[in-house]
C-alpha cells in the first residue's frame, strides 16, 4: 500500500478551517493507504511555548483529530516527540541541506517577519525536521496545502543529495497527494483572508468545540454585502465574503458551490445563514461532544497515542539505523 504522511501543530483547537481545508481530506485516506499521522510537538517549539498550554494544546490536538474520523485502530496517530527518529533524522540533514536552499524558503521570512535574528534556529531549519517527519518512514505521498509545497520540494532536494552523496537508492521521491479540490475557508470577518486562529478577533473563525449559539451567532454575524445570493457563479465575483459562506455550505453538505446557489439563488442573506448555521451546527456538534469525551479521560487518550507510537518507532527506527549505517556512524550496542 502507498505511504502517506502528514503532521499538524498542536496550536490550539482546530478551526472550521483546518477541518474541511486539511483534517477531514485525511479520514478516507485509512481505508486505501498506510496512513501515519501526528501531532508535531517539535515544530511547535520553534517559537516559545508555555509547557502547561503545550501539553494541553497537544492532548486537544489529538482528541480533535480522533473526534473527526481518523482512527488509531485504522491509521497510526502519535506524538512527534515520542518517536525519536524524527530528531535524529533532522540532525543528520541539517548536515545535508544547504543554507542556499534554507535562504529560499518562503515561510521563514513571513514568520520572522523584520526580526529574522532574533528568531530561534529552529525556526530556520524547521523545513528540515519536516523532511525528516516524512523520510523516517519513507511515505511516498504527503497531502499539502499551498503554503507547504516548496518545504515538499525541498525535502526531495535533501533526499537526493543524500542518495548522491552516499552512493545508494534509499530515500524515495515523495508527492504530494492532491484529494481534489480542497476546501479553502476564509474569515467570516475578511473574506480575502484565510481563517486564521491566530486572528485576534474570535468573531472570524468556527472553533470545532464552538456550542450551537456561538456558532449561529457567528454566522449571523459574518460580514456579508447588500445584494442577494446569484444563482451562478459568476455572481460571486467580487463579492468575497458571499463566496466564502457560499463554500462552506457547499464543503459541510458534501456538494458544489453550484448547487448551492442554484438552491438558495435570489435568497437574502438572512434567511442563508440560519440555513448555513443549522448546517454547520448539525456537522459539527457530535464532533465536539466526542472531543469533550475524549479529554474528559486522559489516560486513555495518552494510551492510545502511545500505542500509535509504538507502531510508529517500529517503522521509524529501522529506516534512521539504516541512514545511520549509511553515514559511517559507530553502532551503539
Amino acid at each position: 500500500m502507498t505511504r502517506v504522511f502528514s503532521g499538524i501543530q498542536p496550536s490550539g483547537v482546530p478551526t472550521l478551517g483546518n477541518y474541511l481545508g486539511a483534517i477531514r481530506n485525511w479520514v478516507p485516506l485509512q481505508d486505501h493507504a498506510e496512513a501515519i499521522y501526528c501531532v508535531v510537538d517539535l515544530h511547535a517549539i520553534t517559537v516559545w511555548q508555555d509547557p502547561k498550554e503545550l501539553l494541553r494544546q497537544t492532548r486537544e490536538m489529538a482528541a480533535a483529530l480522533i473526534a473527526c474520523g481518523l482512527d488509531p485502530k485504522r491509521c497510526i496517530l502519535f506524538v512527534q516527540s515520542h518517536v525519536r527518529a524524527h530528531a535524529e533524522l533532522a540532525w543528520i540533514f541539517n548536515c545535508v541541506a544547504r543554507l542556499g536552499w534554507l535562504n529560499r524558503m518562503t515561510q521563514f521570512k513571513d514568520k520572522a517577519g523584520k526580526n529574522q535574528e532574533a528568531s530561534s534556529a529552529g525556526l530556520y531549519v524547521y523545513p528540515n525536521l519536516m523532511a525528516a517527519d516524512i523520510m523516517a518512514y519513507h511515505a511516498t505521498k504527503v497531502p499539502v496545502g499551498d503554503d507547504q509545497k516548496q518545504h515538499l520540494e525541498l525535502a526531495n532536494d535533501i533526499a537526493q543529495k543524500f542518495n548522491h552523496d552516499y552512493g545508494v537508492e534509499f530515500f524515495p521521491t515523495i508527492e504530494p497527494l492532491i484529494q481534489g479540490v480542497a476546501a479553502r475557508v476564509m474569515s467570516l470577518r475578511d473574506g480575502t483572508k484565510k481563517m486564521s486562529k491566530s486572528d485576534p478577533s474570535d468573531q472570524s473563525r468556527i472553533n470545532l468545540t464552538d456550542d450551537a449559539d456561538t456558532i449561529a451567532m457567528k454566522i449571523r454575524r459574518a460580514k456579508t454585502d447588500p445584494e442577494p445570493l446569484p444563482d451562478h457563479m459568476a455572481g460571486l465575483e467580487n463579492r468575497p465574503e458571499a463566496r466564502n459562506l457560499v463554500g462552506i455550505l457547499a464543503a459541510i453538505t458534501d456538494t458544489l458551490p453550484e448547487n448551492v446557489l442554484r438552491e438558495h439563488g435570489g435568497q437574502g442573506f438572512g434567511a442563508f445563514k440560519s440555513t448555513l448555521a443549522d448546517a454547520l451546527v448539525a456537522h459539527l456538534q457530535p464532533i465536539a461532544a466526542e472531543m469533550k469525551r475524549l479529554l474528559d479521560d486522559p489516560g486513555a487518550l495518552d494510551a492510545a497515542l502511545h500505542v500509535g507510537a509504538e507502531r510508529a518507532r517500529a517503522i521509524a527506527e529501522p529506516i534512521c539505523a539504516k541512514a545511520r549505517e549509511i553515514v559511517g556512524f559507530l553502532p551503539a550496542r
